[in-house]
């Protein structure tokens, strides 16, 4: 990788994603000053990037765009003042344009040249997967969403989600190994630490997240998969399928009924979260069904049959599921606005450069107002969902109320990209639908988006009622 800058200047990274890069960067034009610092020394390039060559067959993409680094004002940047005092600025730091110009290469050079091969055997061979690992690892960025006092990189929401936006872009059977273990790890105390925490971080261990039943999606309390008491144990008994990652997973984050309350509104379910190891007795992890949507991205069925677990096995409080969950599931409602942009720039690159080469009655279909309006539309939304996703990021990382911002993220960035590939479809004509070129695989891809991590009519009962609530309605 070469280091491109537009002036001498330092530039401050997290240790581990330090550590990945320093080995990277060409000497001759950087020089170390401190264990987390580069020091740049000589003027060769129009932007901070770190370049690597293209991959796959995509066409040239454009620079990522600069978006917001909380209330630090670049000198060049036009910033206007809230209502704290607190600069608006949209432009990234030299710290964030370097993450997100390193992942994206990533993606380009690691991921984009194996999707081909795992669209056409809907498996990512284990070799593959174990050096997409490897590779992450070296470099600094594996489990990218924790804190750097478990050993993550530290990463601000926002940056995360800068780096989630250019993991978009690539395959997701593949870019499950970049490695973001499910934050609600977090919630771990005692020996649960060094048993499922630590090592998770470390990628020596993954995880899957498993909610869902066949009669209960969207209605949570609705599962019927429970734990009954045994002693001084729990017995787990029901199933869970569409459960993403399974098919990887050393252990899985497992919700389940524990109880029933009498309230006005009727019968109320109390939820626990169990942490239950692959190889527990009773329990099984099946082939789930095939899927038109991320190829290669598996999902499976769980089954519990007298599944005995300890209460050290118990995530947070017995009951109180629904608090562990409201604390630390949000961030895959982010993951998924983000990725949908990422995946949005990735089609839009594929239309604009078609329409700009492909000639129609004379001249390129760019210059027929069907297409060029098209065009526009599809820059103007994708431009949209992503400030919005990147600013409810934002509001985290100021400690601002988001549940609302996060939902209305999710909402648009997921039926934004249904939008845009679909109309990249339409400016690719019959060819579009060919599996010569991805551009099917991205539409088929994009209609998941609208159901999993909460369906948009679940993210539009989120956002009317924080709109109603403070109204007594």
């Amino acid at each position: 990788m070469t280091l491109v800058v537009t002036s001498v200047e330092t530039i401050t990274l997290p240790r581990r994603m330090w550590m990945g890069l320093r080995d990277n960067v060409d000497p001759t034009i950087a020089a170390l000053s401190e264990p987390l610092t580069l020091v740049v020394t000589a003027h060769v390039g129009p932007r901070a990037a770190l370049l690597m060559r293209k991959g796959g067959r995509d066409p040239p993409s454009a620079p990522p765009p600069r978006r917001a680094a909380p209330c630090r004002a670049a000198p060049e940047a036009r910033t206007f003042t809230d209502a704290t005092g607190c600069d608006m600025n949209f432009g990234l730091s030299d710290e964030q344009e370097m993450i997100v110009s390193t992942v994206r290469s990533f993606v380009e050079n690691e991921i984009y040249p194996h999707e081909a091969e795992v669209e056409r055997t809907g498996e990512v061979p284990a070799e593959i997967a174990q050096e997409i690992k490897r590779k992450v690892i070296d470099l600094g960025f594996y489990a990218s969403n924790f804190p750097e006092s478990v050993g993550g990189p530290g990463l601000s929401h926002l940056e995360f989600a800068l780096v989630e936006r250019e993991l978009g872009r690539g395959s997701m059977a593949l870019t499950h190994f970049f490695g973001r273990p499910q934050n609600i790890l977090m919630a771990c105390e005692g020996e649960q630490v060094d048993r499922y925490l630590m090592p998770a971080v470390r990628g020596e261990r993954m995880d899957a997240l498993a909610m869902t039943e066949p009669d209960a999606g969207s209605d949570v309390r609705g599962m019927k998969c429970i734990a009954t008491r045994d002693g001084g144990d729990w017995v787990i008994n029901g199933s869970k399928h569409f459960i993403s990652g399974a098919d990887h997973a050393d252990f899985f984050i497992v919700f389940v009924a524990t109880g029933v309350d009498d309230t006005p509104r009727g019968p109320k379910k109390r939820i626990t979260c169990f942490l239950v190891d692959r190889d527990t007795p009773g329990f099984e992890v099946a082939r789930g069904y095939n899927s038109v949507s991320h190829r290669g991205y598996k999902n499976c069925n769980l089954y519990f049959d007298d599944c005995r677990l300890p209460d050290a096995q118990v995530l947070g409080e017995i009951d109180g599921g629904f608090a562990v969950m409201n604390e630390w599931l949000y961030a895959t409602r982010i993951t998924v606005a983000t990725m949908s942009v990422g995946r949005a720039r990735r089609v839009f690159d594929h239309a604009l450069h078609y329409a700009a080469e492909r000639q129609q009655f004379g001249q390129p279909i760019a210059k027929f107002q069907g297409v060029g309006f098209q065009i526009a539309d599809m820059i103007t939304e994708i431009d949209a969902a992503d400030l919005l996703t990147l600013s409810s990021a934002w509001r985290l990382d100021q400690g601002l109320p988001a549940n609302r911002e996060i939902a209305s993220a999710k909402l648009y960035a997921s039926e934004m990209l249904a939008r845009v590939t679909d109309a990249a479809l339409q400016i690719h004509g019959g060819m579009g639908l060919m599996d010569e070129l991805p551009i099917e695989r991205f539409w088929r891809d994009a209609r998941v988006e609208r159901i999993w991590d909460g369906t948009s009519e679940i993210q539009r009962h989120i956002i009317s009622r924080e709109l109603f609530r403070p109204l007594g309605a």
